[in-house]
Formats: structure tokens, C-alpha cells, sequence
């Protein structure tokens, strides 16, 4: 534990001159403040640092804009990507006027749903541990406007390039569609960058433990973080999304964590590992099924039970249900099964070590914002505790080769971001439960979500409407 006085040392000591404050907005993105360091002393971790929050998406109007950063002194790492010594710290978001956690803040958001746990007397601990899958591509183009519309992504290793002409020629290591898990090279063409990528992480203060190639064609891999507490694991993978995009950079690359922007492979999901501590001890380790105890069991059932609306915070976007549908070991089925990876519920075999007892929800991607995904999670599996929800019995069956009447009895995700939302209006109380989401915040969400991102998408034409329509 970092505390105030240690880093303002440590920048005196060092000669940092520069202090980046970030913090993250509602939808997820980053945003950063840049301070000399003689506007930086032990009040600033207190009473934070003021700024105007009118600008920041879906926060502040302007007549009430004043708000105050709050830097976390443990979150302190020096940036790799600025040319000038530059310490960085993440914040929370606080009320000039009251003093108290801006209750739009995701951050602070996330801190309420581990000090609800702590009131439910369930456990004093959440961990998770995300697994965020991301594409790497060589070009990015994309535009939408009154009279065309399109995107086109490229890759080196995209199979779709097997027949292109390259400098020095083709050499043609193209992973195929579904058969680019783990491939060496020649045909694994990022592992320097993946390396660099990992290791500068590690610099950053994530800890690290491996990196390798995904499923899809197109450059899409993953990189391995050790599981953290709800904030501090959000907090890890905002640090992972920052360093891999600007490590791609560097090497010429873009980076994105799009869940679905190659039509006919696989998407890129955010695979939540997590579990319930409480004084030390694991409380997920049981002798009920695949080493489960009954509250893991009635935390998956709350989980279950919740996702038709938790996928609003979960998978936020509208290109997130193209990546949720059959085909593509994608789990569009809710149910839970014990190593089965085509289940939303998995629970991995971990061996006889009950520290290691985890559920790992498949659903999420990484477009959702870490924070509130994290939370929202927490506050459906507590819900699950609280009031017993059964999970039902586990499908330990691949559950792509089942029939079409078998398939009919198991629930499915919803199939739109519109579905997800409208569920999460008519069933959000276990995330009001102790305050940890707000109506104003959950209505809030509701709203940016369908006027930014839902109307827009269904107004506009699509490409392939012109494929099946033009000459109607």
C-alpha cells in the first residue's frame, strides 16, 4: 500500500516532473489530466484535483460542472509512452459541493459493490480475473455519412490476404478461420510485439503471466494478467488496454477490442474469472458440483438469472450481439457447466486447491466498461446468495451439438444491445440493493445507450441491405 507521502517523494527523489491523472468515463475510455508537479501535494488525495466534468460524456450539465479527480497513490507507475519522466495514477471521482463519490463514477461505483459485500456479511473480498481478446490490424478505415457507408479492416496475417501481393513476396502463413490457436511462427507474426507488450505491462505494475495467439485469423490474441480485487483488476485491464494499443503503435499497429470486426470468425470476448473471499479464506470451495459450495451455486444462479439485463453493462455495444450468436464458440446459452467452454458459466478444473475454486462467466467483452461490468456482476451473484436462486442443473454436454428441441429448453442472451436494455428497465433492483447503482445512473445509462448508439445504427442503411434490397 502506496501511501501520499511516499509519492510525493518518490517525485522529488526521481525528478518527476509531470503527474498524468486518469480517469475513466461512463462508456469506458480513459481520459487524462496532465499536472507540473508543483500542483501536486498531500491535499490532493484528500480533496482531489478540480476540473470541469460538463465535457465528459454522460456526466455533469455545465451550471454544476465543477468536480474534483482523486488520485489512488497505489496506482502510481512511471508512463512508458511519454517522452518526459511522467508518473501516472488513476482516480476517482469526487463531489466538490458534498465531498462525497460522484455516484455517476464508475470507479467509485465499483468500490460501493465491495463495501455492499462487506455489509452482506458474504465476504470482504471479490476477485476477478478478466481475459480481454483484442485484433491486431494493419490498416483501419471506416466512415458513414449521408450518401455511402463502410469499413474495411486489413491484416498481414488475415487468410482473406493469402492471395495479395506483399514486398519481397507472399509467403502465404495465413491462420484459416477458427485454426489460429497457438500457431508458431512464421504464422504467429506478433510474438515480439506481444512480448514487448506483456513485459511493458509489467513495468506498469500489472502482473503478468503469458501471451499467445487467438482462435481468429487477423491477428487476434490475448495477453494473461493474475487474477485482482473488483478494483484493482479494473483497474489492470485499463492499464492492459492502454499498453497494448500503444505498444501496436509503436509498431505500426492498431489495436481494437471490437468483440465482432471480422465478418465469418470469431469475435474477441472478455472471459470473467471470480470468486468470494471472506477473512482470508475462499468461500466459492465446496463438496457440491465440480467442488462448488452452495453459495458459488446460488451465485451462478443469480448470475443466470440477471443476465438477460446484465449483458447491458456487461456487453454494452450493439457490434457485441454479433459476436453473441451460434457457430463461433461464442456462449449465446445460459447455463453452467463444469470445464465445458460452450456454456455462459464455466467452472474451470482447478484441481483439488480450494483457493483456486472460481466461476468464469463467458459472456462479457472488453468494450464493456471494466468497472461497472465488475460491479454489476458482484451485485447478481449477491443477489443469487441472498435469495437462493437455484442455478437449475448443470448441461455437461457440448451444448453447440445439441437438437434443435433440446437447444429450445435452455435459455439463450438476448440478441440485441435494444433486448439487453429494455430487460435492464424492468430488472435492475439487485443492483440498486445497498446503493451501489443509482436509478438516476441506471436511467442515465439507459438513455445515452439508445439515443448515441442504439437509434443512430437502426436508422442508417447497411451495406448489405443494398446486397439483398437494391433491386426489389
Amino acid at each position: 500500500m502506496a501511501t501520499p507521502q511516499e509519492i510525493l517523494a518518490k517525485i522529488n527523489d526521481e525528478n518527476i516532473e509531470l503527474i498524468d491523472l486518469k480517469f475513466i468515463d461512463t462508456p469506458g475510455i480513459w481520459q487524462h489530466l496532465t499536472l507540473h508537479k508543483s500542483q501536486i501535494d498531500e491535499s490532493s488525495f484528500t480533496d482531489g484535483v478540480p476540473f470541469d466534468g460538463s465535457s465528459i460524456r454522460g456526466w455533469k450539465s455545465i451550471n454544476e460542472s465543477d468536480m474534483s479527480m482523486v488520485p489512488d497513490p497505489d496506482t502510481a507507475w512511471i508512463d512508458p509512452f511519454m517522452e518526459h519522466p511522467t508518473l501516472s495514477m488513476i482516480c476517482s471521482i469526487k463531489e466538490p459541493r458534498t465531498g462525497q463519490p460522484y455516484s455517476r463514477d464508475p470507479r467509485s461505483i465499483a468500490q460501493k459493490a465491495i463495501d455492499y459485500l462487506n455489509t452482506t456479511g458474504l465476504g470482504d473480498t471479490a476477485f476477478f480475473g478478466p481475459e480481454a481478446e483484442f485484433f491486431i490490424f494493419d490498416d483501419v478505415r471506416y466512415d458513414q455519412n449521408q450518401h455511402e457507408g463502410y469499413y474495411h479492416v486489413d491484416s498481414a496475417e488475415g487468410i482473406w490476404n493469402s492471395g495479395r501481393q506483399e514486398p519481397g513476396g507472399n509467403l502465404g502463413y495465413k491462420p484459416r478461420n477458427k485454426e489460429g490457436y497457438f500457431p508458431v511462427a512464421p504464422t504467429d507474426t506478433s510474438q515480439d510485439m506481444r512480448s514487448e507488450m506483456l513485459l511493458t505491462m509489467a513495468k506498469c505494475g500489472v502482473p503478468i503471466e503469458k501471451h499467445h495467439h487467438e482462435v481468429a485469423t487477423g491477428g487476434q490474441c490475448e495477453l494473461g494478467f493474475r487474477f485482482g480485487t473488483l478494483v484493482q483488476a479494473a483497474d489492470w485491464l485499463m492499464t492492459y488496454k492502454y499498453v497494448i494499443k500503444n505498444v501496436g503503435r509503436k509498431y505500426g499497429k492498431s489495436i481494437t477490442f471490437m468483440p465482432k470486426p471480422v465478418f465469418g470468425d470469431n469475435g474477441s470476448g472478455m472471459h470473467c474469472h471470480q470468486s468470494i473471499w471472506n477473512n482470508g479464506e475462499p468461500t466459492f470451495a465446496g463438496d457440491m458440483y465440480a467442488g462448488l459450495s452452495q453459495n458459488a451455486l446460488w451465485y451462478i444462479g443469480g448470475i443466470l438469472k440477471h443476465a438477460p439485463s446484465l449483458l447491458a453493462f456487461t456487453n454494452p455495444t450493439t457490434n457485441s450481439y454479433k459476436r453473441l450468436v451460434p457457430g463461433f464458440e461464442a456462449p449465446v446459452n445460459l447455463a453452467y457447466s463444469q470445464g465445458n467452454r460452450s456454456a455462459s458459466v464455466r467452472i474451470p478444473l482447478s484441481g483439488t486447491n480450494p483457493k483456486a475454486k472460481r466461476l468464469e462467466f463467458r459472456c462479457p467483452d472488453a468494450t464493456s466498461n471494466p468497472y461497472l461490468a465488475f460491479a454489476a456482476m458482484l451485485c447478481a451473484g449477491i443477489d443469487g446468495i441472498k435469495n437462493q436462486i437455484d442455478p437449475g442443473s448443470p448441461l455437461d454436454v457440448d451444448i453447440y451439438e445439441l437438437s434443435p428441441e433440446e437447444l429450445a429448453k435452455v435459455p439463450s442472451t438476448p440478441g440485441s444491445l435494444a433486448e439487453a436494455l429494455k430487460n435492464l428497465e424492468t430488472d435492475h433492483s439487485y443492483l440498486t440493493s445497498g446503493g451501489v447503482f443509482t436509478e438516476d445512473f441506471i436511467e442515465s445509462w439507459i438513455s445515452y445507450k439508445l439515443d448515441r448508439e442504439v437509434i443512430p445504427m437502426s436508422i442508417r442503411p447497411h451495406p448489405y441491405e443494398f446486397m439483398l434490397y437494391y433491386d426489389c
